[in-house]
């Protein structure tokens, strides 16, 4: 059979050497002059490539549609993908979080591996091709894809696999396309929004004070003030922008209250706050006798110049200011209501949050092609016969930590193998 696949991410870089080992024609169109350039991106040009976890763990690192992906990861697991390098030459270490990246630390290993596959496959690639119609038959058997219309001209196929990415960083090539070629067949895309992303803050002054400044080992939660509900809690890396808050952590914060019921109007008429616990390992009593011991060594100090050995620099001003304690105060006149105060500063440093930072800021896309109208055992359209769907472009994400390119891996491999 001739198989189009559209799209040169991992995911469609997969289907299409799948397909090409199962002994059909392949041809893999790429609107952009190379392959892969998201993939580039990753992990910081690192490229976080799977996670060690096992693949239950992936589904519940999945909020977005988990359930979904089971066939899939059945299929091609992280093993499966560890092990599809390292037979191309490419060793991988495990670091901190599970997170699994190449030896060398450099995504375009891992796109060589993919690369050089492909040219042993012989798999025909065409760049700087944009589709911008799947045609599908209109006689005897409606509903089945028969060809592609692109900017250089019609291309037959017999069977179509669509894996053109999400909206997110649309300088690699994701702009969503996929999502009106679907449409175009009568497919549904549920809402497009960012996530794992960046989240603005109210009060930007106090960020902007804070901007560069990395906190580790810290605890957030984000708290629908109103309802007093927890929306989510995580302990981790952060990172303070010149808008809001950043770093890990906060992005897989975003992935949870990006579905948090109707968020951007309670954004708009309730307070999501973003709860920062700056000294997790220690109870507000434990953190209590802390400052008191450090205090009785610097007593005659101003408070101002007391609290070096508890916080990062920048946040000492803002910290003051929060406390509503003098920084001109000597320590040693410092009340014990004054002192309580800190502590409870330090356990709950807040963070109003406005919104989401643009969807061309997200790592991945939340939404997109309706899983129910997805075969989860084929990756096949239940709509349109022989077109079938991979990656960012079905409505399933995770947090971060190397899921969502597994998720790219397994739905390509899936979809390769071209089942009924």
């Amino acid at each position: 059979m001739k198989i189009i696949v559209i799209g040169g991410g991992p995911s469609g870089m997969m289907a299409a050497i799948v397909a090409k080992q199962n002994g059909h024609q392949v041809i893999l169109l790429e609107k952009m002059k190379s392959l892969g350039r998201k993939l580039l991106i990753t992990g910081k040009g690192r490229c976080n490539i799977t996670s060690s976890l096992g693949m239950e763990d992936f589904i519940k690192n999945t909020p977005g549609n988990g359930r979904f992906l089971y066939s899939c990861y059945r299929n091609y697991t992280n093993q499966d993908m560890i092990q599809f390098l390292k037979d191309e030459g490419l060793e991988v270490k495990e670091e901190r979080g599970n997170r699994i990246f190449p030896i060398t630390d450099k995504s375009q290993d891992v796109l060589k591996c993919f690369t050089k596959k492909l040219k042993e496959q012989k798999v025909e690639i065409k760049y700087e091709t944009e589709v911008t119609k799947i045609v599908i038959e209109q006689g005897e058997k409606p509903n089945h894809v028969i060809a592609v219309e692109t900017n250089h001209g019609k291309i037959g196929a017999d069977r179509i696999i669509l894996a053109t990415g999400g909206k997110s960083y649309p300088l690699t090539g994701s702009t969503g396309d996929g999502y009106k070629l679907a449409e175009q067949l009568g497919h549904t895309i549920t809402e497009i929004r960012p996530s794992l992303v960046p989240l603005e803050a109210y009060e930007k002054s106090i960020c902007e004070k804070l901007q560069g400044l990395s906190l580790r080992n810290v605890e957030i939660k984000l708290v629908d003030i109103e309802t007093n509900k927890e929306i989510y809690k995580d302990f981790g890396e952060m990172l303070f922008t010149h808008f809001g808050v950043s770093g890990p952590i906060v992005l897989s914060s975003s992935a949870h209250l990006v579905r948090y019921k109707q968020i951007e109007e309670k954004m708009n008429r309730q307070r999501i706050v973003f709860t920062i616990d700056l000294k997790p390992a220690l109870s507000e009593e434990k953190l209590d006798d802390r400052i008191l011991r450090d205090f009785q060594e610097i007593s005659n100090k101003q408070f101002k110049n007391g609290l070096d050995k508890l916080l990062p620099q920048k946040m000492i001003p803002i910290v003051i200011q929060r406390s509503e304690i003098d920084g001109n105060k000597p320590i040693n006149m410092i009340t014990k209501e004054e002192r309580r105060r800190l502590v409870k500063l330090l356990k709950n440093f807040m963070i109003e949050i406005k919104g989401f930072r643009p969807i061309e800021e997200a790592i991945i896309t939340s939404g997109g092609v309706s899983i129910k109208e997805i075969n989860p055992k084929t990756m096949q359209s239940k709509i349109v016969s022989g077109l079938y769907f991979a990656g960012e472009i079905i409505d399933v994400d995770s947090y971060t930590g190397g899921f969502n390119l597994q998720i790219a891996y397994s739905t390509g491999y899936t979809a390769g193998l071209l089942k009924e």
